[in-house]
């Protein structure tokens, strides 16, 4: 019986002009394995708390911070993964650049549950409003840092169209480099945020970034906000 084929088989020199391509099998399933542990990391910030008898609904409730930041981290990765996920339905083949551009992204996405237990920490440290905010600046930061290797992703795949699927547009492209600087300076203004006026608003500043995120997952224009807008200009 003949062996079914592998799309990670490199493809011939005289196809590819001499670049050594692989199929994308093998790099999705590790970063889906990577963003998987990385979600799962999340829940060990989520403790039970010291009570005594008759305390504990008590102790669990003061125990929401952890439960924020959880929430929030887990729906970030999540969001992670979707944007993930969206970009390897248009690549077709890998080359060396974009396997370390990958490991970037990933290597980003690895550094969530620190900033995500700074976090809890700090938002149950009622008496340190102080220490909030660094820890909401942190988060932020963070973030921010975490869109350099997508607006590299995209930029990247401009200059190597032969790693993309067929008919994915250089409009695409273009529009989705747009992003990260997006939410790299919304990030910004959620930092500052949280340093001057209060950590509170800093949080819901980074979940509306996230959101922000997850609509566009699919592109600017392709995405459920893509969508909101051109039915709101039809109108």
């Amino acid at each position: 019986m003949a062996n079914p084929p592998d799309r990670d088989v490199p493809s011939s020199p005289a196809a590819d002009d001499g670049m050594r391509l692989s199929g994308t099998d093998r790099v999705e399933g590790f970063s889906d394995a990577v963003f998987a542990i990385v979600i799962t990391l999340l829940v060990l910030d989520l403790y039970d708390p010291h009570h005594g008898p008759g305390e504990l609904v008590p102790g669990l409730a003061a125990a929401w911070p952890a439960y924020v930041a959880f929430l929030v981290s887990f729906v970030y990765v999540g969001v992670i993964w979707l944007n993930h996920h969206g970009l390897f339905r248009r690549i077709r083949r890998m080359d060396v650049g974009l396997l370390w551009i990958n490991l970037a992204i990933l290597f980003s996405a690895v550094i969530v549950p620190f900033p995500t237990a700074v976090l809890g920490d700090a938002l149950g440290d009622e008496g340190n409003p102080h220490g909030q905010r660094v820890a909401v600046v942190l988060y932020a930061l963070v973030a921010a840092v975490m869109s350099a290797p997508w607006w590299g992703v995209f930029t990247y795949l401009g200059d190597h169209p032969e790693l993309l699927q067929p008919g994915v547009s250089p409009r695409y492209l273009q529009t989705q480099r747009i992003r990260p600087l997006t939410g790299l300076a919304m990030y910004v203004v959620c930092g500052i945020g949280g340093w001057f006026i209060g950590p509170a608003v800093g949080v819901v500043c980074i979940a509306v970034v996230i959101l922000y995120h997850a609509l566009t997952c699919e592109g600017l224009h392709e995405g459920p906000l893509g969508r909101l807008l051109g039915v709101a200009g039809r109108r």
